[in-house]
Order: structure tokens, then C-alpha cells, then sequence
């Protein structure tokens, strides 16, 4: 338990989360159906919100079930860890959740992707790549520098399953290009400013409203004292409003958690006979982590 606690904490969550949702659907444990996305079960008079998120968490079958957390957790730890871009507390969660929305408007919404993590892992490497252009690393048997990472990673999969799926694929260096087009190359280069800033409370999460140095991949970075918070600690009220901001936070996230789960167990179970409208490429991602095979394509009919 001391080398999970030690690792960095997004990348560790959220690599412990794909591990158990992966586990739980290929063990029998979970229907997949309850995970993936599906827009009509979405936009529904009651939205299964949860599908917003969960997408992201499940591997592919099989030998992906190792392959797909080793890549999410080696490029994610590195970039929050080492990434220069990701200095404030924070930073590194802000990027995900862009990326992700991204993602989930591209392959979610427009392409009528159901599961989302390979499209993550390639915005992670792709943005891996940025930082590590010129260092070398071995991809299966072959090696080369960073920089080819990504498309490596797509040409991959066009060999392994065809052009649709790296299509969706795809929508993740999007994603990750996006992201660094908006908060580096549009600033420096096109006299913009940076409009993917950390919310204060975000910061708050992670620890940016307690200074004190952090250790980096290129150095060691040091989070500077809010500037009010010393006039308030002067006052002696700083540590009573922090802590019942504290409390109130914690009490909101737990009452939030206890209702998604709640809705997440007790919603309907879909299957084949509901999907009446589904694509020939969304039956044929049900069927790699289904057992049921009896879906009917809206492309077929």
C-alpha cells in the first residue's frame, strides 16, 4: 500500500479505477452496459450521468487489460510528475478533464464511440511526446524517439482493427493538441492568453492552499502563500474559515457519491432487445466485452 500512496494521485486513482471497472465487467461482476456510452440513455428524462465518466475506465479485452492501465499510468505519472506545463497543483486535473470533455464530444457525441480510454491514453502520449520529443523509447520490439509515439500508437491500431476504430482513437491527439494549442502555442506564438486556467478550488483539492516545496521531475517547485490568507492569519481566523470550508466541501462530495451510486445500481439493466438504434460499430464494441451477441445494427436494418 506504500508504493500506491506514493505514486502521483490522479494517475493512481484513476489507474486503480480502470483496473477495478475492467475487472468487474470482464469478471462477470458489472454488465458493461451499465458503463459505456450510449447518447440516447443520456439525454433520457432521468440522465444516467455516470456514462459521462465511465466510458473513460474500461480497457479493451484481453491482453488490453494489462497493456491499456501499464501506458494510462506510465505517460499520466509522467506528465504529473515531470511535465513542466503542470507546475500548480492541480494543472495536471484540469488537463484530463479537457482532454476528456474533448474526447467525448469528438468520439462520444459526433462518432458514436462507446469507450473512451484508448482515445485517452493516446492524448497522454501525445502530449508525453511534446515534452520528450528527442528521448528514445521502445514500443513493443521497435525502437525510436518520442516524438513518433502517438502516431505509432494509431498506425497500431489501423493494422489492428481497422480505420474506424483509429479514427476514434484519433480524437484524442485532437484532444491533447487542442489543449496544448490553447495554453502554449496560441499564447506564445499568437499573442492570446491562456484562457484553461486552475480554478481556486481546484487548487484547494490539491493542496495549493498549503505552501511548502514539491518535488519535480526538473527541480523542486514551491507554492506561494495566497496573498490574504496571512492578513487573515494574523486576524486569527484563517484556520476556523479553512476548516468549515473544509467540512462543508466534505459533506457536499459525500452526499453527492451516495446519490450517484445510488442511481448508478438501481438503474434498469439494457440490453439487446432496448439498443434498437444502435450502429453496426457500436454492436460490434458491445460484443467485445459482452457475452451477449444478439445485437440488431441500425446500419443492417
Amino acid at each position: 500500500m506504500d508504493i500506491f500512496w506514493a505514486a502521483p494521485p490522479v494517475s493512481r486513482t484513476l489507474t486503480a479505477a480502470v483496473v477495478l471497472t475492467s475487472v468487474a465487467v470482464y469478471g462477470g461482476l458489472l454488465s458493461g452496459m451499465r458503463v459505456v456510452f450510449y447518447r440516447p440513455w443520456l439525454l433520457t428524462l432521468f440522465p444516467q450521468l455516470w456514462r459521462l465518466a465511465t466510458p473513460f475506465l474500461l480497457t479493451g479485452p484481453k491482453l488490453g487489460m494489462i497493456l491499456d492501465p501499464y501506458f494510462l499510468y506510465t505517460y499520466g505519472s509522467s506528465l504529473e510528475t515531470e511535465s513542466a506545463r503542470f507546475i500548480q497543483p492541480g494543472d495536471f486535473f484540469v488537463y484530463l478533464v479537457f482532454v476528456c470533455s474533448t474526447i467525448l464530444a469528438t468520439s462520444g457525441f459526433l462518432l458514436q464511440g462507446m469507450i473512451f480510454l484508448a482515445p485517452l491514453t493516446v492524448a497522454l502520449a501525445y502530449t508525453y511526446s511534446q515534452d520528450n520529443p528527442t528521448r528514445n523509447i521502445t514500443f513493443y520490439i521497435v525502437t525510436f524517439q518520442v516524438k513518433w509515439l502517438p502516431y505509432a500508437m494509431l498506425a497500431m491500431t489501423f493494422v489492428m482493427n481497422g480505420p474506424q476504430q483509429t479514427m476514434h482513437e484519433a480524437t484524442g491527439l485532437v484532444a491533447a493538441h487542442l489543449y496544448d494549442y490553447l495554453t502554449r502555442i496560441w499564447p506564445t506564438f499568437g499573442g492570446g492568453r491562456n484562457i484553461l486556467w486552475t480554478p481556486a478550488f481546484v487548487e484547494r483539492w490539491f493542496g495549493g492552499n498549503r505552501p511548502g516545496p514539491r518535488t519535480r521531475g526538473f527541480g523542486t517547485a514551491f507554492t506561494a502563500r495566497p496573498r490574504g490568507l496571512l492578513a487573515l492569519e494574523e486576524r486569527g481566523v484563517a484556520g476556523d474559515r479553512e476548516e468549515d470550508s473544509v467540512v462543508n466541501e466534505t459533506s457536499l462530495w459525500l452526499s453527492l457519491g451516495v446519490d450517484g451510486l445510488l442511481a448508478f445500481w438501481t438503474v434498469r439493466r439494457k440490453d439487446c432487445a432496448d439498443t434498437t438504434l444502435m450502429t453496426e460499430y457500436q454492436c460490434t464494441s458491445l460484443e467485445a466485452i459482452l457475452p451477449i451477441k444478439h445485437y440488431t445494427p441500425l446500419d443492417s436494418r
